[in-house]
């Protein structure tokens, strides 16, 4: 056949003229190569080169679950060299150990750490304005605020300093002078700060020693994180002392914040080539062309933010203790128990993350042994109701905070107040009588009943109960039509003595 090589043809090929072919095939295998290769890594290596800003935001109370997924993530871009992380607020408050924590964190920090009040609208107060002070960059969107970061009272009862405008409660009212009588001089005349001015004492503190410690100690660190940057240190302690508020642009002019930024674009273009210094160094940020990765919950934020929710923890807390006493009450199924357990424990993981009063959580377990006391010895009710006071007043006690996003809602209280009292002493009592009723199947619901002597015994003999003949046992002779009581049964035989007769 034309046209077709054959075997002969390929033998015909010398050595040399085969090695430069495959030559030739590998030359342009590479240079395939190679452009594929410049193609699909010029992309991507530039993607690499461009700095990454991580952004986070948190929406709602500063707690627990917030301060762990903030921590996390703060460590993860550490670890992937992030150019920046924003953290984007709005709180109107939390609790003071989980902003210590993120405090903590941000200032430990290889990555320079933005914290930015926004959208508009948003704010940064109490927790909120401690973390905008200890960050690296505080930057905040128009209309917005920042402030009020007096300390709630431990235990509740409000601040130990008035706010501003208010009247302190312990202050009398200046008696109105009489007719004709002479005005106080000026310097008699009590200064705004309650230290009497001309002669006269000072005024004493106001508040408790414990509650002057607080204000105390708040003050002096959202101070020191003041200076830390370089802030108005004197406007942070007011906001302590005198819950004082400033809108964006006069926090900018009081040189609380950085800047004001209106998005996340304006704050990143603001920042390239910043200089702001960083675990005791200066560090230029270069942001230019920066690509933003959005941080979103995973599942642990969101198990956290629900088992750390205060009415969650209280429910579980509740259901491990009823799940408990019922396994107890009545062994054998596993199912309440094994409930309870878990319950308990992630009621336990809970409340050690939230600021609980202890005397409140024994009050709550004093309550219900007492109103499980009152199922078991009824009389007048008063360990019942002993028990239903001492669990309102405990469960109201329980959260150690005046935040109301860290409050037990009241109506939960309420239901499971009367749902403890009518399980333990209608439900409970109930299956205890019945414990201790008579059965009324089996052997054991012979007990007490009638029989009758078929023939003369003394020790052992037959009598008939509801139509059967049974072996009977007695230790005094029976005669005859004898009508005896069963008391006893043992290997079907039956152990009676004479019925007393009317």
């Amino acid at each position: 056949m034309t046209g077709m090589p054959c075997y002969a043809d390929f033998m015909s090929y010398r050595p040399a003229d085969v090695l430069r072919r495959l030559r030739d095939v590998i030359r342009v295998a590479l240079v395939v190569a190679l452009g594929f290769w410049i193609c699909g890594a010029g992309p991507a290596s530039a993607q690499a080169s461009r700095p990454v800003v991580w952004l986070l935001e948190i929406d709602g109370a500063i707690g627990p679950a917030s301060a762990d997924y903030f921590m996390s993530n703060l460590k993860d871009a550490q670890d992937a060299n992030a150019a920046l992380f924003v953290l984007q607020l709005d709180t109107p408050g939390g609790l003071d150990k989980a902003m210590r924590d993120m405090i903590k964190a941000i200032l430990a920090s290889k990555v320079p750490v933005a914290t930015y009040v926004a959208p508009g609208g948003s704010r940064a107060a109490s927790a909120g304005t401690y973390l905008m002070l200890a960050s690296h960059v505080a930057a905040m969107a128009p209309a917005t605020n920042i402030g009020s970061s007096t300390p709630v009272n431990i235990g509740g009862g409000g601040s130990p300093y008035p706010m501003p405008g208010a009247t302190p409660a312990q202050a009398p009212e200046p008696a109105k002078p009489a007719a004709g009588a002479s005005q106080p001089s000026r310097s008699d005349a009590p200064a705004a700060d309650g230290v009497t001015q001309g002669k006269g004492s000072p005024a004493p503190p106001t508040g408790t020693a414990m509650e002057r410690k607080v204000i105390n100690d708040a003050a002096a660190y959202i101070r020191g994180l003041a200076e830390l940057h370089g802030r108005n240190a004197d406007w942070a302690e007011k906001s302590v002392r005198d819950a004082a508020n400033l809108t964006a642009s006069d926090a900018l002019s009081a040189n609380v914040i950085d800047l004001i930024a209106s998005d996340l674009d304006d704050l990143l273009r603001q920042l390239n080539g910043r200089k702001i210094k960083v675990d005791e160094k200066t560090v230029t940020l270069a942001l230019a062309n920066a690509s933003v990765q959005r941080l979103t919950p995973g599942w642990r934020y969101e198990f956290l933010s629900l088992i750390t929710n205060p009415n969650v923890a209280y429910m579980l807390l509740m259901v491990g203790i009823y799940g408990l006493f019922l396994e107890f009450y009545n062994p054998g199924s596993g199912v309440p128990g094994t409930v309870g357990v878990i319950c308990l424990l992630l009621a336990a993981y809970a409340l050690q993350m939230l600021p609980i009063n202890y005397v409140g959580l024994a009050l709550i377990l004093i309550g219900v042994g007492l109103m499980m006391a009152e199922a078991f010895a009824p009389g007048f009710g008063v360990f019942g109701i002993g028990g239903a006071i001492a669990f309102v007043i405990g469960s109201v006690m329980l959260m150690q905070t005046d935040l109301p996003a860290y409050q037990i809602s009241v109506p939960i209280i309420a239901a499971f107040a009367l749902s403890s009292v009518a399980g333990f002493v209608f439900l409970i009592g109930a299956a205890v009588k019945m414990r201790h009723a008579k059965s009324i199947t089996g052997p054991e619901s012979m007990l007490g009943d009638s029989a009758e002597v078929i023939e003369d015994f003394s020790d052992h003999g037959l009598v008939r109960l509801h139509g059967e003949i049974w072996q009977a046992r007695s230790p005094v002779p029976l005669a005859k039509g004898d009508t005896v009581r069963i008391v006893g049964i043992t290997d079907l035989i039956l152990t009676v003595e004479p019925k007393e007769k009317n």
